[in-house]
Formats: C-alpha cells, sequence, structure tokens
C-alpha cells in the first residue's frame, strides 16, 4: 500500500482530523506542561514583601504536583482504556483548574495548607490524569509515524513553562504581595483551553491495521527493527518481575532528580547566583523551557542512532558536570548555558525511556509498562526539589546544594553501564 493511501485512510476513517487532534493535544500539553515554571512562583514566595517562606517550604507544593502525576497517569489510563480519552482528558482537564483555582485563595501564609492541597494534591491529580491521554491517544491516530508524533506530544509538556513563564511574573508583579492571586486567572485560563481542547479528543474508529502500515515505504524496516530487537511482548507484570523494568526505573528516577533540582529553583539561582533580575529570571526559565521541549524530540532521536543506554549515559553524564558548574557561573551567559544543557537533557530522559522500555519489553504493553515507570518522575519529582532547597536554605548554599546533586549523578553513571535488555525466552 502507497504511503498517500495510508495517510488519506488514516486521516479521513474516524470520524476527525487527525492534524486538528494533534494539534490539540499538544495545546493540552502546553497548557499542564505550565507546572515546569514553579520556580517564578517560588522565588516570589519567598520574598519578605510576599510570604516569607523558606526554599524548603515554597517547593513542597511543586514537590507534591510532581508526587501526584504518576497516581493521576495511573487512574487515568485504567478509565481511558474503557472510556476513551475524551472523558478521561476532560474530567481531569477541570480538576487540574479547579485545583489551581483553590490554590488563589491562599492569600496569606498561614495558608500553606490550601496551596498544597489545591495545586499540589487536587492540581497534580488532574495533571496525570490528562498527561497520559494525548501520548496514548495520538499512537492509534499516527501508526505511521508513532515517534515522531509521541516525541512533539511530550515536548509539549516541556515547552509549557515558555509561555507561563513570563505571564505568571507579570501576574505576580500586579500584587507581589499577595503572589498567589495570579493562579486564579492561571486556572481560568486552563480551564477554557482544556476544555476547548479536549472536546477534539476521540480514539479513531477504524485504526489502521499493523499490516498496511507496515507496508507504508520507510517503515518496514522500522517495524522489523523494533520487533528484532524486542524479541517478544511482555506483559506488564512479566515486566516488573524482571530486575531491567526496576533499572530503567532507576535511570528515569535519576534524571528527573537532576534536572528537576534546576528547575525547581532556577528563577532564583539565575538572580542569585548570575546576578539576573526577576524579569530577566523568569524569561530565562520561560526560554529555558524551549531545551526542556527540545530535548525530548533530540536525545529521542539520537538514542536510535548511538543507542538507548549511551544516550542516557550522556544524559546522566551532562546534567552531573552541568550541575556542579552552575553556583559558580556568575557570568550570565555561561550560567544559561550551563541550564539549558540540564533541561535539555532533563526533557531527554523523557524523550528517551518510552522507546527503551519498547525495544527492552516489546512494543504492543509499553504504554502500561511505561505508565508504571513514570512512579520514577513522581518520586525525583519529590526528592529533587526538597533535597535542592534544604542544602541549599536560608544561607543560599548553592554550591553545597548542586554539588550533592551534581555527584549523585555522576555516581548514577553505574545504572545504565550495568542494564542490559532482559532474555526474551519463556520460563
Amino acid at each position: 500500500m502507497s504511503r498517500t493511501a495510508v495517510t488519506s485512510s488514516a486521516t479521513r476513517t474516524q470520524g476527525g482530523n487527525r492534524w486538528l487532534i494533534l494539534v490539540a493535544g499538544v495545546l493540552v500539553q502546553l497548557a499542564i506542561g505550565a507546572v515546569y515554571a514553579w520556580s517564578v512562583f517560588a522565588k516570589a514566595l519567598q520574598s519578605d514583601e510576599a510570604f516569607g517562606w523558606s526554599k524548603s517550604k515554597a517547593a513542597v507544593p511543586f514537590s507534591v504536583v510532581i508526587g501526584m502525576i504518576f497516581i493521576g497517569s495511573y487512574i487515568g489510563g485504567r478509565i481511558q482504556d474503557a472510556r476513551g480519552p475524551r472523558v478521561v482528558a476532560m474530567t481531569g482537564g477541570i480538576i487540574y483548574a479547579v485545583g489551581v483555582i483553590l490554590a488563589s485563595f491562599a492569600q496569606s501564609p498561614d495558608a500553606f495548607w490550601l496551596l498544597v492541597l489545591g495545586y499540589g494534591v487536587i492540581g497534580g491529580f488532574g495533571l496525570g490524569m490528562v498527561y497520559i491521554v494525548p501520548i496514548a491517544m495520538l499512537q492509534k491516530w499516527f501508526p505511521d509515524k508513532p515517534g515522531l508524533i509521541t516525541g512533539l506530544a511530550v515536548a509539549g509538556f516541556g515547552f509549557g513553562a515558555v509561555v507561563t513563564a513570563p505571564v505568571g511574573q507579570a501576574l505576580i508583579d500586579r500584587t507581589p504581595s499577595v503572589p498567589t492571586k495570579a493562579f486564579l486567572w492561571l486556572g481560568i485560563g486552563y480551564l477554557v483551553i482544556l476544555l476547548v481542547c479536549t472536546s477534539f479528543f476521540r480514539n479513531p474508529a477504524v485504526t489502521p491495521s499493523a499490516a498496511a502500515t507496515a507496508g507504508t515505504p520507510g517503515t518496514q524496516g522500522r517495524a522489523g527493527t523494533a520487533d528484532a530487537l524486542a524479541g517478544r511482548d511482555f506483559e506488564p507484570n512479566e515486566a516488573l518481575h524482571t530486575g531491567q523494568w526496576y533499572l530503567l526505573t532507576a535511570i528515569l528516577t535519576m534524571s528527573v532528580t537532576a534536572g528537576i533540582s534546576l528547575i525547581a529553583v532556577a528563577a532564583g539561582t539565575a538572580s542569585d547566583v548570575a546576578g539576573y533580575s526577576a524579569v530577566a529570571a523568569a524569561a530565562l526559565v520561560g526560554v529555558l523551557g524551549l531545551f526542556n521541549g527540545a530535548g525530548r524530540i533530540f536525545w529521542g532521536w539520537l538514542s536510535d542512532h548511538i543507542g538507548k543506554m549511551p544516550a542516557f549515559l550522556g544524559i546522566l553524564g551532562i546534567q552531573g558536570v552541568c550541575l556542579l558548574l552552575i553556583p559558580h557561573a556568575s557570568n550570565k551567559a555561561l550560567f544559561a548555558v550551563l541550564a539549558a544543557l540540564v533541561y535539555l537533557c532533563y526533557g531527554g530522559g523523557f524523550g528517551t525511556m518510552p522507546s527503551t522500555a519498547g525495544k527492552f519489553f516489546g512494543v504492543k504493553n509499553v504504554g502500561a509498562i511505561y505508565g508504571l515507570m513514570l512512579v520514577g518522575w513522581s518520586i525525583g519529582g519529590v526528592i529533587g526539589p526538597l533535597l535542592i532547597a534544604s542544602l541549599i536554605g536560608s544561607e543560599k548554599a548553592y554550591t553545597l546544594g548542586f554539588t550533592v546533586i551534581g555527584i549523585i549523578t555522576l555516581v548514577s553513571l553505574a545504572i545504565p553501564l550495568v542494564t542490559r535488555p532482559p532474555r526474551h525466552d519463556r520460563a
């Protein structure tokens, strides 16, 4: 079958335009990816003009968000299989927006619990429900190019801070003594975007067959390679009984811990170490979001050429070295370059791990198997921000904080060095 015939069939037989659904999916990921702009709010919450919280306290809502993502993704994924993508994404979007709006009522230092409940627990759960939907849904609409489309969807999440960081800073500047008021307008905006975009979500009524996709010029070789690498398809419970699942989850956990340690304090670090103004630091956080998104595409592509474990050695190694150098980067340009490399590699972990799971365990159940691996995202998302904030402390001990995280990251290079695909013979 020709490429034109397959593409035409994939576009017209499912009761919707797949390119419109792709755009809607990316916009949804952009909205929920706004969570990566948290350092702008954390910096404002630490201000004496506002709540005067410590770095550790200001990091808690962000850690709770990331910790809740795995729970939301797990539950949302199970419901999606039974009810379809639209109802899950809409429900998750409403929960996420309501959580953010609720956080806007935490307007005094004593309302810390409300910020954690709204932004952290409720918002994080809704975010997780939404996050898993486009990744699974778009692969059904684009069986002829699943890698590229998944990369674009995940990259959308990484780009979320690009828009939210400067918008959030502008809203904070309107009421600097109560920075949480910004969440009201952000939550309303998220609600509108998510309801409109998720209304386009649906699974294709007739998914083009694997045989037709394999017949598309240029895809047969890739499919054959994937099958050869996978050997057979593991069931999720089988994957959990292999050491390799835990090694891959550990790699993802360490990559997340390293990158998110900087992400959680990026704005404050830029100001204190390199002398950025509050506005410039917020703008830098937005620009760095571009590297977070681009890294998901770049490292995913590179890993197909150099191998998965060599890619993870690069991802962890570069992050470790840059984290060691960042507290000494008083030059604004050097600081920006080092931070951009960390963001690039952080995004790369998310861009590379789904295909790695497919290589190790087969592609049939990779969604469920990788979905379980996202527990590494939650673990790293809790440990990283809390650890870096406690190490830096009120004394602004950036050298201590980033040196500890950097050394831990470099030590973790041992994990990809010993990780090999599992045996595919049946027990």
